[in-house]
């Protein structure tokens, strides 16, 4: 059986896309652990455990899921070049 010829949309993201979702990604996390500072100053009783506890783990939370690598799909390329063999060229016998 031959194997699947590459298409574009095997490709992985460009760089620039890539930044730009983990940037929003952060972005986003960091902006509900505002909500939560705030929330903090308002919540009376033990109810204030809920946002702390929010403010202080979203941190580590955004950088880990904006840090983590894009699920690839089965038989993906890992770079454009990745499907064609490298050929060495002629060699010279010597």
């Amino acid at each position: 059986m031959r194997p699947r010829p590459a298409t574009l949309t095997d490709l992985p993201q460009s760089p620039q896309e890539e930044q730009r979702s983990r940037m929003v990604k952060y972005a986003l996390m960091m902006g509900i652990r505002i909500v939560c500072i705030v929330a903090c100053l308002f919540t009376p009783g033990w109810w204030l455990l809920v946002p702390a506890i929010g403010a202080v783990v979203l941190p580590y939370v955004a950088v880990v899921i904006a840090n983590a690598a894009r699920q690839r799909g089965r038989g993906a390329v890992a770079r454009p070049g990745g499907i064609v063999p490298r050929d060495a060229g002629p060699r010279d016998p010597e």
